[in-house]
């Protein structure tokens, strides 16, 4: 059966090449700020706003693809009740840091699966991770070495880069920090006959 990744997350695409599934990137255009700023004004949770951005990417791809297993993953972070969306430049990026700085923040990871036409099966992982108090030298230093980068992702970080050396503690799991809970998406595929058990 066809596996289709609906995002052009580079980190996502590795997580499950790394596991060896044969499958295909699409990215999926979806309005991500109409879909919070909706979540914001119902009420919803972070939970439920990470569901419904990995769902409408997934939905995205499956209208074109029937035939398709489609994966849509979307990610949220949350501190101190504030959600925050993937820095627009450098400068925004060092805002972020500095509002994380010394605390405590979670990352809502939510993976969706679409089959035949409905959504079939999703997942929300929760891990949490805590900034430390960084000096404004090393600030400078990371966000000239990791650049561009700072602006892929909501935290202005890679674990898989630098961005580890801002961490004080880390709980949870790494493939969920890195947008696909991983562990819990294989075994859905296995149980459900698309990948081998």
């Amino acid at each position: 059966m066809k596996l289709i990744l609906a995002s052009q997350s580079l980190a996502r695409r590795a997580l499950l090449e790394g596991a060896g599934l044969d499958f295909e990137a699409m990215p999926a255009s979806v309005d991500e700020d109409t879909i919070k700023e909706s979540a914001k004004a119902e009420g919803l949770s972070p939970t439920d706003a990470a569901i419904l951005l990995a769902d409408a990417k997934a939905a995205r791809i499956a209208r074109r693809h029937t035939d398709a297993v489609i994966i849509g993953a979307d990610q949220l972070l949350v501190c101190e009740g504030e959600w925050f969306d993937k820095p627009v430049d450098i400068e925004a990026a060092r805002d972020h840091l500095h509002r994380l700085r010394n605390k405590a923040h979670e990352l809502i990871t939510a993976v969706v699966v679409w089959r035949a036409g409905e959504r079939a099966w999703h997942h929300v992982a929760t891990p949490r991770l805590a900034m430390r108090n960084f000096s404004e030298a090393f600030l400078d230093e990371y966000l000239a070495r990791e650049g561009a980068y700072v602006t892929s992702s909501v935290g202005a970080y890679r674990l898989e880069g630098m961005g580890v050396q801002l961490m004080r503690e880390i709980r949870g799991d790494h493939s969920a920090i890195l947008g696909m809970p991983l562990l819990p998406l294989l075994s859905y595929l296995r149980d459900s006959g698309i990948i081998p058990r």
